[in-house]
């Protein structure tokens, strides 16, 4: 009887755990270096993991060297998995396109090239329908005071980046890029996204 009660309760913590899991989603998203988007999407509450890596191309497997050739046609992407019972897609796009220039084509400030195109990887029709709408809407109230250029494009074959790329800014926030580039983004995500964060 024992031995029964005990599997069952085994059962139906396994069921749970596969149900939270079930919960959870993913959101793609390009804006340039990864390093900094990884940065700006591991603060948000919700968040649960964030990886860096490459999408968008037609060459297996790229490595950093190769996509910064700029001939792959991959993008640097961050892939991020999310609990949309604390974070919606609708605020993940908002931090996206206030996080970087989506007027710019190809380019994120000194960073220049098609690997650094604003991009959105849809993973399912409601997030299309939502990527668009939402880029239809700042738009149309010509939010940046010029075209949004970020491409929407259906989700592709996603390669995690090398290991030294992975939680780039935790592990270098001395570096220079890191305090002239990446450091001014977090500030201004405090600022806009404050209430977004997890509690520190």
């Amino acid at each position: 009887m024992k031995r029964l009660t005990l599997i069952a309760i085994l059962l139906l913590t396994i069921g749970s755990v596969q149900a939270q899991n079930n919960k959870l989603q993913k959101a793609t998203f390009g804006m340039g270096c990864f390093w900094c988007s990884e940065a700006v999407f591991q603060r948000l509450e919700g968040v649960v993991s964030v990886r860096s890596g490459y999408e968008g191309g037609d060459v297996p497997s790229p490595s950093y060297e190769d996509v910064c050739t700029g001939t792959t046609g991959h993008a640097e992407v961050i892939e991020l998995t999310y609990d949309p019972s604390k974070i919606s897609y609708d605020d993940l796009l908002a931090v996206f396109w206030k996080s970087h220039d989506p007027t710019t084509l190809n380019r994120q400030g000194a960073d220049v090239g098609t690997q650094y195109r604003s991009v959105v990887f849809y993973n399912s029709p409601e997030q299309k329908a939502t990527a668009e709408q939402y880029k239809a809407e700042l738009n149309k109230t010509n939010a940046y005071g010029r075209p949004v250029v970020t491409a929407i494009t259906k989700a592709q074959p996603f390669y995690v980046a090398e290991a030294y790329h992975q939680d780039y800014f935790n592990k270098n926030a001395d570096q220079p890029y890191c305090r002239l580039v990446i450091l001014p983004k977090l500030d201004k995500l405090e600022k806009v996204f404050k209430a977004k964060l997890k509690k520190k």
